[in-house]
């Protein structure tokens, strides 16, 4: 029974329209929406189940009516990526999961089309985010990110998908591949893993068109009441915004003493776009334009700074091993060889030195941040605003690390 209620398939009793009206003095504004299904092996269904096989679930797009509340306007009917969804492959129809990480994955995609990028999510939080020379350079950096946690996830590609970078992503496992167009080699390819879903999101040519594009995103409570807010858009800061961070305390002036070089710049703006996909409490550090360990939803702040330094010194051993020997650091027989590796990560600090620490929201205190300078940081982004932000600054300018402020929060729950 716990292997075959994987393979089942719910009852789907949700209806095939769905209309959200909104009314405020008399006026009406309504959202229509209409389920999606696909056929898989003869049989038309949406999806497959919810978060889990006993739940009943149905992926739904906006096709009609739109919102606009003072100057914020909905993405508009058929604008939306659901409308251009094509499920190439699929050995059973997809899940809930399966559609949510994907959207998880195009909401961090979407700010950087003008360069190969990958983003792998699993359970809605991205495992390793790149950008990379082209498509394989960038799969391989984010895949090596977090090989572990990338097992059984989600790989979101923002370009047609070439062979040679499908052959790398089956060598993995991978349960879902999104991309806006594969090559017919690719596809051949994909077809020797039957179970593997292949989506094509046609409208993912066009993701620029999202940054900056509002939704209303609904939130259901456990007696079925309704949060509805809009949805988050991140700054894209520009180098000015990335100035040294700066404060007034009791009357005096606390200013980082190093600016940021344009190597630090990159990274600050690379990682607060893919902190905006992380589940808050968060903080990750990036090198590079590539994730080397992402801190996600843990209560104090000071304590995800330290889940995701041991993540980076965790997933740098492993990567050791696994280039060095084929196997990961799971997988090492032998104590001592094991060991090795550990020590090589501990000498290299975990890929750290000189990488970028990037938090959702002000440190309240020095210690959260310090997790990160101790171990080689020289760079941080965070939103400022704590009443100990000088000593913030304080810490930095001890360490020889830059900051910045966003002025922004950038809480995901």
């Amino acid at each position: 029974m716990s292997r075959t209620m994987y393979r089942e398939i719910n009852q789907d009793d949700f209806p095939e329209d769905l209309e959200v009206s909104f009314r405020s003095r008399g006026e009406r504004q309504t959202l229509l929406y209409r389920k999606v299904t696909w056929e898989v092996e003869g049989e038309r269904r949406g999806l497959r189940y919810g978060e889990n096989p006993d739940q009943q679930a149905a992926l739904y797009q906006l096709v009609g009516g739109n919102l606009v509340l003072g100057e914020v306007s909905q993405i508009a009917p058929g604008r939306g990526l659901a409308s251009a969804v094509d499920l190439l492959q699929s050995g059973k129809h997809p899940g809930k999961i399966n559609i949510t990480d994907a959207d998880a994955a195009l909401n961090i995609l979407r700010y950087f089309s003008d360069r190969p990028a990958c983003v792998i999510v699993k359970h809605n939080n991205p495992s390793g985010a790149a950008l990379g020379s082209d498509q394989g350079d960038a799969y391989r950096r984010a895949l090596m990110a977090d090989r572990i946690a990338a097992f059984g996830g989600t790989v979101a590609i923002n370009e047609e998908i070439r062979p040679e970078t499908a052959e790398e992503i089956t060598a993995s496992y991978a349960e879902v591949v999104v991309a806006p167009e594969y090559s017919p080699g690719a596809l051949r390819v994909f077809a020797k893993k039957k179970n593997l879903r292949v989506l094509k999101i046609g409208n993912m040519q066009r993701l620029q068109e999202y940054v900056g594009a509002r939704f209303v995103d609904f939130r259901s409570l456990m007696d079925g009441g309704l949060v509805a807010q809009w949805s988050f858009t991140p700054k894209i800061l520009s180098d000015e915004e990335l100035a040294p961070a700066a404060v007034e305390y009791k009357g005096g002036d606390y200013r980082i003493n190093r600016e940021p070089t344009a190597a630090e710049r990159r990274d600050m703006r690379f990682g607060w776009l893919v902190e905006s996909g992380v589940t808050s409490n968060s903080v990750i550090y990036v090198r590079d334009e590539c994730t080397v360990a992402i801190g996600t939803g843990e209560q104090d702040r000071v304590g995800v700074a330290r889940i995701a330094r041991d993540k980076a010194y965790w997933k740098y051993a492993d990567r050791l091993a696994f280039e060095a020997t084929g196997r990961g650091i799971e997988e090492i027989d032998d104590p001592r060889e094991g060991a090795a590796f550990h020590d090589a990560s501990a000498r290299d600090k975990g890929g750290l030195p000189g990488a970028t620490m990037v938090s959702d929201a002000f440190f309240p205190f020095r210690d959260g941040a310090e997790v990160g300078l101790r171990e080689g940081v020289a760079a941080i982004l965070q939103p400022g605003g704590a009443m100990r932000d000088h000593e913030v600054i304080q810490a930095c300018n001890e360490y020889g690390a830059t900051m910045a402020f966003t002025g922004q929060r950038s809480f995901r729950h």
